[in-house]
């Protein structure tokens, strides 16, 4: 596989933007006092996300989906790391098509 000189400029591109993007996160958090309701906002971040991800697949699923949606939310909401929550969702998932 050949890499061409436009497919790494892209590339470049994209870092650059996402490495931004990042660093002005981190520069306006610093502008903003963190109280009560901002600590509540920041903490509900990564539920939000994943139920962004996951979604449209339950949309477009059916009963093993709603089943990894509804186990992962109970992870991310009885306190556990991020990773914990995808890998007991992906698992119920996996273990319900395979029983279904």
């Amino acid at each position: 596989m050949t890499m061409d000189t436009h497919i790494l400029a892209v590339i470049a591109v994209m870092t650059a933007t996402a490495y931004a993007c990042r660093l002005s996160g981190f520069w306006f958090m610093r502008l903003i006092p963190i109280t009560p309701r901002v600590e509540a906002g920041l903490k509900a971040i990564p539920i939000a996300v994943m139920l962004g991800i996951m979604i449209p697949p339950v949309m477009r699923g059916g009963i093993p989906e709603t089943v990894g949606m509804l186990a992962t939310m109970a992870v991310v909401r009885l306190g556990a790391n991020d990773l914990v929550a995808v890998i007991v969702g992906m698992g119920s998932v996996a273990g319900l098509r395979a029983l279904l």
